[in-house]
């Protein structure tokens, strides 16, 4: 077996493998002795078929998979002796793919590019803000009178008074399209809060100022990506009566609407608003501290990147942000979606701080665990309620999808694990100043 170099150009490369006849016959031969004690064929005993007889049989199918057994033995041979490490799967074809007979050589090129050398990084030049924020008394009153509103009730307006945003009217309602009633579009005394957007886009602002006994037709068109199709995108009237009209009235603020949150009184529900301010602010501070330090990372370290990882990454970017930009279209039912200079310098940021990640994770042995990887499983699966073991099904079966869940765990870890080398300084900042500084994140 013989493996040539036919390319070696910055981070290109490409080789010649050659398996020869003799190499690929002795290859079909060691699976035929392999299989031979377990095979039975009319006129012998299990186990007792001449090797032969088991050439003309099954040589032909075994030669395929000795091909490939060759191939795959030659690339990794070459990969342990040279060092190498592939940016993407190689591409591999055989020469004489089409014209290839039994008793000649087997050709194959094969081509990639390489990862290139990763520099160290010097963590000791790192410089950080820990940052904290407490949980002000003025924070935890507005989350209070927050879930005060959610616990609201409701409680009749006087006579003639007029619906606003926030009121809740009762009605009955009857939808036509083209003058025809449809199936669906009936409805009586619902209650309808108005501006909590559950109706068609229009609806509910055409209630505001009406009153208890008013009769009011509604035009409104349904929208596009409506999920009745013989209803999208049509215009619509809807017939509707005032039957009632009330004003919400939020929960008072004590030791009651403590009880309905799960909390003992109103000071052990302070308490837990102010934890889970914390440890949003907390998270947050996380966020600004991990994109200080990549940002560092990526003005510390600069080497070649692999111009198909590139390519790959800004396709990517380009695709998700055309679907940040037209949500109604699924999957890749359109047109190619060109990218641009700035995708390109997104991408090569984002492949130069993975490339550089990876690293110094590898040299510094990190591991995601079973265990951080079954709580990425759980939390994930949550999304899909009712569904969870069918979840947990796809996720055992599919390595992407086990890739997609291992890789934010691994990258945090490493950010600690560079953090922790790192000269780090404890801030303490008000909620407002880690606001901006979360703004000017979204910004850049």
């Amino acid at each position: 077996m013989q493996v040539t170099e036919t390319l070696n150009e910055g981070l290109k490369r490409g080789y010649t493998i050659t398996v020869t006849a003799a190499e690929l016959e002795a290859k079909v031969t060691e699976k035929l002795l392999e299989a031979q004690p377990e095979v039975e064929i009319k006129g012998f005993r299990k186990g007792k078929v001449p090797l032969a007889i088991l050439k003309k049989q099954f040589g032909q199918r075994l030669t395929g998979d000795a091909m490939q057994d060759a191939i795959d033995g030659a690339m990794k041979g070459h990969f342990e002796k040279t060092g190498d490490r592939p940016a993407l799967q190689p591409d591999v074809k055989m020469v004489n793919g089409e014209t290839w007979k039994e008793g000649q050589d087997v050709v194959v090129e094969m081509s990639y590019e390489a990862l290139p050398p990763i520099p160290e990084i010097d963590a000791s030049k790192i410089t950080l803000d820990k940052l904290t924020v407490k949980a002000d008394d003025a924070s935890v009153d507005q989350a209070l009178k927050d879930l005060a509103g959610t616990a609201q009730s409701f409680e009749d307006k006087k006579k003639g008074a007029k619906a606003k945003d926030g009121d809740q009217v009762t009605i009955d309602f009857k939808g036509s399209v083209d003058g025809d009633y449809f199936d669906g579009g009936t409805g009586e005394d619902y209650p309808l809060v108005l501006g909590s957007n559950s109706f068609i886009p229009g609806f509910e602002a055409q209630l505001v100022g009406t009153a208890v006994g008013d009769e009011v037709k509604v035009n409104v068109s349904f929208p596009e990506a409506y999920g009745a199709a013989h209803l999208a995108g049509k215009a619509a009237v809807f017939e509707c009566t005032i039957k009632g009209l009330k004003k919400a009235v939020p929960a008072e603020v004590n030791d009651e609407l403590a009880k309905k949150y799960g909390a003992e009184d109103l000071a052990a529900l302070k308490t837990q608003i102010a934890e889970r301010l914390e440890a949003e602010y907390k998270g947050a501070a996380r966020a600004v501290m991990k994109r200080a330090l990549l940002d560092q990372l990526d003005a510390q370290v600069k080497f070649d990147l692999p111009p198909a990882l590139v390519d790959a990454e800004a396709g990517q970017i380009a695709h998700q942000l055309w679907h940040e930009e037209n949500p109604d279209v699924q999957g890749h039912n359109h047109d190619h979606v060109e990218t641009t200079d700035e995708h390109k310098a997104l991408a090569e940021r984002r492949v130069r701080l993975g490339l550089v990640l990876a690293e110094v994770g590898r040299k510094a042995e990190v591991t995601v665990t079973d265990a951080e990887m079954t709580q990425a499983v759980l939390q994930q699966a949550r999304q899909y309620p009712g569904q969870e073991r069918a979840y947990f099904e796809f996720v055992q079966k599919n390595q992407q999808v086990q890739q997609q869940l291992r890789a934010p765990i691994f990258e945090d870890k490493v950010v600690d694990h560079i953090v922790a080398m790192a000269k780090v300084t404890d801030k303490e900042i008000t909620k407002d100043e880690l606001q901006k500084l979360v703004e000017a994140l979204d910004e850049m």
